[in-house]
């Protein structure tokens, strides 16, 4: 399993980290000891995953008349 500090990875990697992980554990392959361990870098990394999500989402921008501006979340809701 991969230890690299968790705020080093990016969105991607932490992804495919997780799906690892949860893919050892439906196998039956980790041993309880090592099961707790990565379920515990899962949760971590699954939270990391949604903070880079949310960050991203604050980031989208909108082209409208030629210029570049927030999403306005109430306007994308209401639709």
């Amino acid at each position: 399993m991969n230890q690299s500090p968790i705020a080093d990875l990016k969105f991607e990697a932490a992804l495919a980290e997780l799906e690892g992980i949860v893919r050892s554990m439906e196998n039956g392959q980790l041993e309880l000891d090592a099961a707790i361990a990565a379920y515990s870098r899962g949760r971590m990394l699954m939270q990391h995953c949604a903070a880079q999500l949310d960050a991203a989402d604050e980031q989208i921008r909108i082209l409208e008349n030629g210029e570049l501006r927030a999403v306005d979340r109430s306007t994308l809701e209401n639709s």
